[in-house]
């Protein structure tokens, strides 16, 4: 979900396009980016895609068409993937229960009222991603040759720490959350890009991933790194959800500036805040994470992922086919480029 609002404060920002990505490494943010397909990738009346035996399918449809893409494009994806959450996200994972509860309901009452488009709408927020969803979600992408990274704990902070590593050049997820845990560079809208429909509007944009990199942005704002995570906590994180009342991008970021730090303006009595927010502070400075020295990239196995996917889960083997004949050029020809490079 990530802090709703920070990216108003990114002005900075470069649309970019599949070649101008090619030959990066992307840490891409799993749970984020398989949500996304849960989301999207459903029939026209918000029914997800399932095997004969009901059980969902639009995540492997998104990383077998989607994510094969990119390989196609000879860009280098990694997914990590989110351990145990902090015990100060409880609260913030009892509300996304909550929501997803409510838009079932809802998207029943469309279904009856022969309301599609709302349908569709309320399905969307009903995703969630179960344990059997992120076993198949893994064993497709390692037959893939795509690295997977558990992480200790929050996804975004062991892919900001590749990056910042240089394991990988960017982050890739539609939140801004991963700046917080460092991340020099992000990539948005990597697996969404294309025409995508306005939410609750009869209208249509073209929407391209764009590049954004934390220190250009932070040197216009004139703050810190840590004075950021000081703005995201009065905004409101995952960890305390809606922060404190009236404190929006804007007069954080005034608030911060004028007075330094969170410190600081609490002891002039500027603010009360009623959570432990040295802890949240503490969270994205000193996430945990683990230690990875080498990330291997590996051609696709392609009848092993036949099996997987037309024999198991009933996909259509010429388009499947089609997906990894692609994906496998891409990532021949990006490894014999990365050959000349060597021997010159």
């Amino acid at each position: 979900m990530g802090v709703t609002g920070l990216g108003e404060l990114f002005s900075i920002r470069y649309e970019t396009d599949f070649t101008g990505l090619k030959r990066r490494k992307i840490a891409l943010d799993a749970f984020n980016t398989i949500y996304q397909f849960l989301s999207t990738i459903r029939q026209p009346d918000g029914t997800p895609l399932t095997d004969s035996k009901g059980n969902p399918t639009s995540h492997l449809s998104g990383i077998i068409y989607r994510v094969t893409k990119l390989l196609e494009e000879q860009i280098q994806v990694v997914f990590v993937f989110d351990g145990d959450p902090p015990k100060l996200k409880s609260e913030t994972i009892k509300t996304r229960s909550k929501i997803r509860e409510e838009a079932e309901e809802k998207y029943e009452e469309a279904l009856k009222e022969g309301d599609l488009a709302r349908a569709f709408s309320m399905a969307q927020r009903t995703s969630k991603i179960t344990k059997s969803i992120v076993e198949e979600s893994k064993k497709l992408l390692e037959l893939l040759g795509i690295p997977v990274v558990q992480a200790p704990q929050e996804g975004e902070a062991q892919a900001a720490w590749l990056t910042k590593q240089g394991l990988v050049d960017y982050c890739g997820s539609q939140d801004f959350d991963s700046f917080l845990f460092g991340s020099p560079n992000l990539v948005r809208n990597l697996t969404v890009s294309g025409k995508r429909k306005l939410p609750k509007k009869n209208k249509y944009v073209h929407v391209k991933p764009e590049k954004i990199f934390l220190d250009e942005n932070l040197k216009n704002l004139g703050i810190t790194r840590e004075q950021l995570i000081d703005i995201a906590i009065l905004m409101g994180t995952d960890y305390n959800p809606g922060g404190i009342q009236g404190f929006g991008p804007k007069k954080s970021l005034k608030l911060i500036k004028d007075h330094g730090s969170l410190e600081n303006a609490i002891e002039k009595g500027l603010i009360s805040p009623e959570f432990p927010w040295k802890e949240i502070r503490e969270i994205f400075l000193n996430p945990k994470i683990i230690e990875i020295k080498k990330l291997d990239f590996r051609p696709p196995k392609t009848e092993e992922i036949i099996k997987f996917l037309c024999e198991e889960k009933e996909f259509a083997e010429s388009r499947v086919r089609n997906a990894l004949e692609r994906a496998y050029r891409g990532w021949d020809e990006l490894h014999k480029q990365a050959s000349l490079d060597d021997f010159f």
